[in-house]
């Protein structure tokens, strides 16, 4: 039977994310953000509004395993993804991060984001079956 492992939630202001991006550039985004993500935001007419949202719900996931981003879940283990069928988000991790989670249990990853004019938010929920 499966459980809920963990739940996360991450708020944060567009503008603060479009001030970051605009300082710090590349350094910034290929620290946080996969080629892929990358890939996707730019493509956008105002990036900096999907960049928030994937860092939200990076830092959401993180929090749902209760680590934070350290050292068994870095930034770039967290690839937000994008259904092809339905758009809905979804998340992939590295395969030391997925191993490193399932033996914690974990088989699954669901998250939700949104955005207003100003914040976008992220939750995360982690299903599996604790480990005994």
């Amino acid at each position: 039977m499966s459980a809920v492992l963990g739940i996360g939630i991450d708020l944060i202001e567009i503008e603060r994310m479009q001030q970051v991006v605009q300082r710090w550039g590349d350094a910034f985004l290929t620290k946080v953000f996969t080629a892929t993500e990358r890939a996707y935001c730019d493509s956008k007419a105002e990036p900096w509004r999907h960049y928030a949202g994937r860092f939200a719900v990076k830092e959401a996931v993180s929090k749902a395993f209760g680590t934070g981003i350290g050292k068994e879940l870095g930034w770039l283990d967290i690839e937000v993804t994008r259904s092809d069928q339905t758009g809905a988000p979804g998340v992939r991790l590295s395969a030391r991060s997925q191993a490193w989670a399932e033996s914690r249990g974990v088989r699954s990853i669901f998250i939700s984001v949104s955005h207003t004019h100003r914040d976008a938010v992220a939750q995360a929920l982690l299903s599996g079956e604790a480990p005994s």
